[in-house]
């Protein structure tokens, strides 16, 4: 964690260098308000300033009689006030209030009666202040010489529920470590992360729990007939690799959930190479993978009492003599042949071995995480991922996981109706689908190698995983999309 954090239920000030933070849900600052703000930290507004807060301005600021600094923002009732409200607040804050001066925060976290319509946990209502200091703090720049690292804070959570926050604090201590795990591997160049040493990283991460990790090299893969990891990744000097995580809990597990991650570390096309422009964010295509990762190593800390196993196909995607051509045949591991009309649609070639493999575990549940298509960012933009599945109940606890902590996730089709899509003259099936429907038709060529008696979603992370403005968290670097959203599935199984 970057900051340092102290519970109480009171607070009444101490020392001249702090920042002081009071949320109202009331339109206007009345009388009554600015007389309990005197009587608690003997503070002075101006005249100016709250008749402005009053009309239309949302941040009224003051000073303590102890010099302290007073903020007190007006929360809107309805429009913007989300899950995600008090997140994205405080990972904007730390940003632009933080300074040499002010080395502490206080918070005083509004009573959870005002926001149960909103927040149907109080978990995750306190989490959301956490999360917000520390994903607001993750940078990226340990490849500048000159970089200036962000100064670490004493952080004071003002609760009426001291239990509950302390509770909530180490829970988001575990899935912010899982995040700023599946951040590091995201944000890292392709010369940095390949398969090797994107397996060796995910050993050292866990080398000191109880978690499980197994890698399967190319050699063993031939073995293992995975045809279609082999494929994409023959074209690169950075051999393929297969990576299993798995946890198991002390008690008896009551349920077994596989997650897999598309894990291309980086992603140029292939023969059917991409345009220069943006390919830089292509060292993000891992970015299943990195969630994955990111998960297991929440999962180790907080130690639920379902089986999980995290598998992840590693390859890179390069153009050369060797690589896959269009129009190649290989097979996968499940026995089916895939026609290869596109090299650029790589990661449902390699995610067909993998969920091939997760099969064999024969699971209560599949999930997997792709940045798959394109389509899926056309459709739904920064906001959302797309959600595939058959299973309805899978698809209402992700959803709804989604929602409560602010990883959302949208339903499309999984209709039998575009099986045809992916149809081969030549193989079992084709990797890619034509224009219309893309997102659908890769959904649908993932399905051919998931046992069907096993309930199964895909999630296309296409575009939230990658950087993007929809919050103060998540528009400088790759975001680590996925973790919070699969640590609330597995919370409520």
């Amino acid at each position: 964690m970057k900051h340092k954090y102290q519970i109480v239920s009171d607070y009444s000030g101490g020392g001249n260098q702090g920042v002081i933070y009071t949320f109202t849900f009331d339109e206007v600052i009345t009388p009554t308000m600015i007389s309990n703000y005197h009587d608690c930290f003997s503070a002075i507004f101006s005249f100016d300033d709250i008749q402005a807060f009053t009309e239309k301005k949302k941040r009224l600021l003051g000073i303590t009689g102890s010099g302290e600094k007073l903020i007190v923002q007006k929360v809107p009732k309805k429009g913007v006030f989300s899950p995600d409200y008090f997140r994205d607040y405080f990972a904007n804050e730390v940003k632009k209030e933080f300074g040499e001066d002010s080395n502490k925060l206080i918070v005083f976290i509004p009573p959870y009666a005002l926001v149960s319509s909103v927040f149907s946990d109080k978990t995750d209502y306190y989490r959301s202040f956490v999360e917000g200091f520390e994903l607001g703090s993750y940078k990226f720049e340990k490849y500048k010489k000159d970089r200036k690292e962000l100064p670490t804070h004493n952080v004071v959570l003002v609760s009426e529920d001291k239990t509950a926050v302390k509770h909530a604090l180490q829970e988001g201590t575990a899935v912010c470590n899982g995040m700023y795990f599946a951040r590091n591997l995201a944000n890292e160049p392709g010369n940095v992360i390949y398969p090797a040493s994107l397996a060796e990283e995910i050993k050292k991460q866990f080398a000191k729990t109880t978690v499980t990790i197994k890698v399967i090299d190319e050699k063993e893969a031939i073995k293992r007939k995975m045809g279609g990891l082999l494929a994409i990744g023959k074209g690169s000097v950075n051999p393929p690799r297969m990576i299993i995580i798995h946890y198991k809990p002390f008690k008896k597990a009551k349920r077994k959930i596989c997650f897999v991650g598309k894990g291309v570390t980086f992603d140029s096309g292939g023969i059917s190479i991409k345009p220069a422009d943006g390919m830089w964010m292509m060292k993000g295509d891992m970015s299943g993978a990195a969630a994955v990762a990111g998960i297991m190593l929440t999962i180790a800390e907080s130690k639920p009492n379902v089986e999980v196993i995290g598998i992840i196909p590693s390859a890179e995607n390069m153009p050369s003599g060797s690589s896959v051509r269009p129009g190649d045949i290989v097979t996968a591991s499940n026995g089916k042949s895939i026609e290869i009309d596109n090299t650029d649609a790589e990661g449902r070639v390699i995610l067909a071995d993998a969920l091939h493999f997760a099969s064999q575990y024969q699971p209560d549940a599949i999930i997997d995480l792709a940045t798959l298509t394109g389509a899926c960012a056309v459709a739904l933009g920064m906001h959302a991922a797309g959600l595939f599945t058959k299973n309805d109940e899978l698809a209402e606890q992700l959803t709804n996981s989604g929602t409560a902590v602010h990883e959302r996730v949208w339903r499309l089709p999984l209709w039998d109706d575009y099986h045809k899509l992916n149809e081969s003259d030549v193989a079992d099936v084709k990797n890619t689908g034509g224009r219309y429907g893309g997102a659908i038709s890769a959904a649908k060529f993932l399905e051919n190698f998931v046992d069907e008696t096993i309930p199964w979603v895909h999630l296309d992370i296409a575009h939230p995983a990658m950087p993007n403005k929809s919050s103060a968290y998540t528009n400088d670097y790759m975001t680590g999309f996925g973790v919070r959203l699969l640590y609330k599935f597995i919370k409520q199984l």
